[in-house]
């Protein structure tokens, strides 16, 4: 398991950096004279950068050699961490962002396919839950540490914190992963690139902006209908492409299709909750940031929890009941924040919050195995990429949708602060966006999964 925490670090890099950003976003904003909303920009252009460049980290890593671009990616992270430290307007924090959304969108893939291709079916389950098992330290350290950085120190110095990891990382990867490389490489779909790049910049975007103030309605919603657009001419191209960028066509793998459209409607609400629970715990609730981060670590501490159960409850129930019944339970949590008030025990805040990291670790443990059940090895590196560019799309689509809820139910009102019922509307919508999974989920055979599961009787479901 040497290669699963070697690439872990880049996963825990990754996930610190995210919530320890999520916590300090209220005092960010202050010393950069923005509303706290707004710094949504900061965590959409992070995500929109990976899912711009992530279509193309297979390909490098199939070109240029897998510990070859794992090392770059760590170093132009790394780099991003140290220029967002020196930014000192929103303008300038967001470019800074979009730098370590480079980084960030060869290294988790990469990783993961460097561990795809080394371990067998059996077991990709464990593998891929001991992966995590580091990085969820990072959400588990992240909230605390950031909060008590950005109370008793100050904000900037949360992005030093990824200098010491990054040269740990390249250190051991340098010295214990191979250069994977694929003898013959088909050549870049460059069109491609272009047109997947420009449509999801600028659908995300699009949302992003919408509510930003008066005027900007408009432009939101003028760049979210080209990018649906620019979109709908990268699938016409996809189709009559040999080696497209984005393989459409792995969505007839019926494992697969389930694993990413239906991950990705659960994702939209997972992907909202990091960003409206602290700004509703200090912004409504009158809390530090450290407060506030004592508060949502739960939730990876019961994701941890979780990993050493999830292999035994997938062998014991099928992917396909735990990923039905399992969703409809993570999506009640989500919606349980809603009702939390000033008033709500903090004892019984950090309960919920810990069950329902349980859960939701549990959902993408079993999605993130299923997607990959029935992808033949030489499309791996593809698949990998098209499922990392859906999770990071879905992702920067629950903040956009979050901060979107939260300025429409303050206009509504007509008042210029955000209650906490602003917060509560924002987290049922998103919870009901992520119910919506199931759909996709009802539609897998009953044995869908079962050589990964390793249980017996029925095949696992073939390709469709």
């Amino acid at each position: 398991m040497l290669i699963p925490l070697i690439v872990a670090c880049g996963l825990f890099m990754e996930n610190l950096d995210s919530t320890v950003l999520s916590t300090s976003l209220p005092a960010i904003a202050a010393d950069l004279h923005v509303a706290p909303v707004s710094l949504k920009l900061a965590l959409t252009s992070y995500l929109l950068s990976l899912a711009v460049f992530i279509p193309i980290s297979g390909w490098a890593a199939d070109k240029y050699g897998a510990r070859t671009v794992f090392m770059g990616a760590i170093a132009v992270f790394t780099g991003g961490s140290m220029l967002c430290s020196l930014a000192h307007s929103l303008p300038e924090f967001v470019l800074y962002r979009i730098v370590q959304g480079l980084g960030g969108a060869m290294m988790v893939p990469v990783g993961r396919l460097v561990l795809l291709r080394s371990v067998t079916k059996s077991e990709m389950i464990s593998a891929l839950a001991w992966l995590t098992v580091p990085a969820l330290l990072g959400p588990m350290l992240g909230p605390p540490l950031g909060g008590f950085v950005t109370t008793y120190l100050h904000w900037r110095w949360i992005f030093y914190i990824n200098l010491p990891m990054g040269a740990l990382g390249l250190a051991l990867t340098w010295k214990f992963i191979a250069n994977i490389r694929e003898p013959d490489v088909p050549p870049l779909d460059r069109r491609g690139f272009a047109l997947s790049s420009l449509g999801l910049s600028a659908f995300v975007s699009g949302l992003a902006i919408l509510g930003e103030n008066a005027g900007s309605f408009g432009a939101g919603s003028g760049l979210a209908a080209a990018g649906i657009a620019i979109c709908a001419a990268y699938v016409w191209h996809a189709r009559r492409t040999e080696n497209p960028v984005i393989d459409l066509r792995l969505l007839e793998v019926q494992t697969f299709r389930a694993g990413v459209l239906g991950a990705s409607l659960f994702r939209i609400g997972v992907g909202a909750v990091p960003f409206l629970l602290p700004l509703m715990l200090q912004l409504s609730f009158g809390l530090t940031p450290f407060q506030s981060g004592l508060l949502t670590f739960s939730t990876a501490i019961g994701a941890l929890v979780m990993k050493a159960s999830a292999a035994p409850i997938i062998r014991a129930l099928g992917f396909r009941r735990v990923l039905i019944v399992n969703a409809l339970v993570s999506t009640a949590f989500m919606a349980a924040n809603g009702f939390f008030t000033a008033a709500t025990p903090h004892a019984l805040m950090f309960a919920l919050l810990l069950a329902g990291g349980f859960f939701r670790s549990l959902e993408f443990t079993a999605i993130n195995a299923l997607a990959y059940a029935d992808i033949p090895q030489a499309k791996m590196s593809r698949a990998t990429s098209f499922a990392s560019v859906t999770q990071q799309v879905a992702l920067s689509l629950g903040v956009a949708i979050g901060a979107l809820i939260l300025q429409a139910a303050q206009v509504l009102r007509g008042e210029a602060a955000i209650s906490r019922e602003d917060f509560a509307i924002a987290f049922w919508i998103v919870a009901a966006i992520g119910v919506l999974s199931v759909i996709s989920f009802l539609r897998l055979p009953q044995g869908a999964g079962r050589e990964l599961a390793g249980r017996p009787g029925a095949e696992a479901a073939a390709p469709q």
